[in-house]
This record gives C-alpha cells, structure tokens and sequence, in this order.
C-alpha cells in the first residue's frame, strides 16, 4: 500500500461520512468525503473502526478440536489481532510463535499453565504437567508473544485436583507478574473456590455461560461477581461451544453488569458449524441484546487494547499505522443462536467487510 489509497465515503463510529486516506500503511489524512485523492476503494455504507481484537481464540490447528488457522479466524473474520487462549503451554509455544510471524494477523498468546496444553483436553488433569520452571522460561523466551497465563478450571480438565491447579496458576502469576484468564465451567471446583483467588487485571472467561456453576442465581449476580469486578477483575465473553446463554446475557445486563471484552472462543467446528460463527455474527447478538454499536465496538477494540496495555492497536490518527476494521450494519432479520440452541431474532446484521493490516488491505 505504497501509493495513495482513499477509502471512500467511509463511516466513523460517531456518524461523520469522510475519505480515509492511507500512504505506506499509515493514515495520510481524513478528507471531506467525495475529496480524497488517491486510488478509490468504495466504502459507502461501511463503518470503520480500530482493528478488532479478539481476547480469546484457539490458533493452533495441530491441537483437534479446539484448532484452527491464524487467518482464517483473524483478518479474514475482520480481526486484526488475535490472542490465543491457552492453546498451548510450555512444550510448544515456539510453533505458535513461529506460526504467527508468517500470519497476516497479529498475535499474542495465553500460556496454558499445562506444559501439553490443549494436547489433551483433560491437561490440568495430572500435576506432573504444571512444570513452572518450563512456563517460567518461556516466558522469558517469548514475551513480546504471551501476554498471560491460562487456567482452564472446570471438572472435566482438572479432574480430581480440584482448585490445585489455579493455587499453583496463582502462584505464578504472582512470581512473573503474567495476569490469569481463568475458563469457569462444570463444578468441581465450585465458583467459591475460584473467583476469590482472582486478582486486579486478571480474566474471567465464559462469564456468561448457562451452566449450573454460573455467575447468576435465578437471574441475579452472585455477591462474589460483584466483589470480583471491584476488585479490577476482568469479564471476557468466550462465547465457544457451550459457554453463552441469551438468558444469561440478558440478566447480567438487566442488573448492569457489563462485559469488558467481547471474544469468540472460536476454532474451526464452531466457526464453519456454529455457534459462534465470527466475530460479526456475535457482534450483532449483543446489538440484539441492546447495547449500542459504540459499546459493541468498544468491546473488541479499546477496551481490549487496554486489557493488553497496547494503546497503538486502537490509534485513528494521521501519521500512525492503519490497523483497521471495516463493516456494515445492514438492515436485515437474522437468527441468532446461543450455545444452548436458544435463539433471538434481530432486524439488523454486522457483517465484516474488510480489514487494513500491517499496510494491507484484505477483503473479508
């Protein structure tokens, strides 16, 4: 993108309509719509916005069935950057780093506290597999790549080690400084044991799946979420396979608990099978929950730059990288479905129509 590129009659997030023009990669200038020079790409009708950024992905596809390609749930689903949610622990993160210097996405990563990560889906299940010395080092090794720790906390992956592996979890994230993002899930351990040990700037993943062992009592928040998110505790969507309830939803927002960060928990079955699709399509679910697009878009763009402590990611300024998103919001009736087969219908549908990434523009 060396010459002069103008993204015409493009839409800001606040309603202005202007020419968007790029140079080298970076945004040359904002011109009166109708007035950039340059090579025209048309973009009435679409918004733009900073790149998305989706906190929780699975980007390893060696790792079946929680895998999938960088690309293909990154700039083809209109997000710029990615951050790989405990794919992979201590025994190979240098493939997911060495991967993602060849992707078209940007990528950050959640070391798995298991050194076999998503290997096996029962990784907490034995303790001999949380080797902190090896996590130690490579986080050493690659910290321009992790950017946390990972815990997938429910019964089916801890076993019978109960709360064990978050206390050891806690214990590093302590000793390195790398905040948590927890998977809350099927009991044992109950959210009792759990949400206490969650500190300032650490993750709740999946805070609003349906299960028995939620956040929600008959509909209202439990006191340990409150406390939590006073405490600086971060809430993550992580839609996934089965960890996002309408209902759920709907409550949380009735009794204004807000999400921080809206992300997919995406890899390849639920992204060409459902539920979850992309990005756009579970960006549109939480328009049809009620909030604004201003507040959807926050979700995957300031508010999880913030979390990463990486401000360049969401600049619309002149002279700064475009690392951006384009989309529609088209008037046109959608089903949405949850990951419990509950649906709502919606009268309007986000749909990702383009991104500009690392100087180039890629259409979705």
């Amino acid at each position: 993108m060396d010459e002069l590129t103008v993204l015409r009659n493009i839409k800001m997030i606040d309603g202005r309509i202007v020419d968007l023009v790029l140079e080298g990669g970076n945004i040359k200038e904002f011109a009166d719509a109708g007035k950039g020079e340059g090579y025209i790409v048309d973009c009435t009708g679409q918004y733009v916005s900073s790149g998305w950024i989706d906190l929780h992905v699975h980007a390893f596809p060696e790792f079946k069935p929680y895998g999938d390609d960088i690309d293909d749930i990154g700039v083809k689903q209109g997000v710029t950057t990615i951050v790989d949610a405990g794919s992979t622990g201590a025994d190979r993160i240098d493939e997911l780093a060495e991967s993602s210097l060849t992707a078209k996405t940007n990528v950050f990563a959640f070391l798995n506290i298991s050194k076999i990560g998503l290997e096996r889906v029962d990784e907490l299940s034995q303790l001999s597999w949380l080797d902190m010395e090896k996590a130690k080092q490579a986080i050493q090794t690659h910290n321009e790549l992790i950017v946390g720790l990972k815990a997938r906390i429910s019964q089916s992956v801890v076993g019978e080690n109960g709360i064990v592996p978050l206390q050891i979890a806690r214990a590093l994230s302590d000793e390195t400084g790398q905040p948590l993002m927890v998977h809350i899930g099927s009991a044992p351990p109950k959210l009792e044991e759990v949400i206490p040990l969650l500190k300032q700037g650490d993750v709740i993943t999946h805070f609003l799946n349906g299960k028995e062992n939620n956040l929600f009592d008959d509909g209202k928040p439990l006191s340990m979420l409150q406390e939590a998110i006073e405490r600086g505790v971060h809430l993550d969507v992580g839609h996934g396979t089965s960890s996002f309830s309408f209902e759920v939803a709907e409550a949380a927002k009735a009794h204004g608990i807000r999400f921080d960060t809206i992300s997919t928990d995406i890899y390849k079955d639920n992204r060409l099978n459902g539920p979850v699709y992309g990005m756009a399509n579970l960006l549109t679910k939480f328009l049809a929950l009620g909030y604004s697009l201003q507040e959807v878009i926050d979700g995957v763009t300031v508010n999880a730059a913030n979390w990463l402590k990486k401000p360049e990611l969401v600049r619309i300024r002149v002279g700064e990288p475009a690392n951006l998103t384009l989309f529609s919001v088209k008037e046109q009736p959608i089903v949405l479905v949850d990951s419990y087969g509950t649906e709502r219908t919606y009268h309007q549908t986000i749909q990702a129509e383009g991104v500009i990434a690392n100087g180039e523009y890629i259409k979705c």
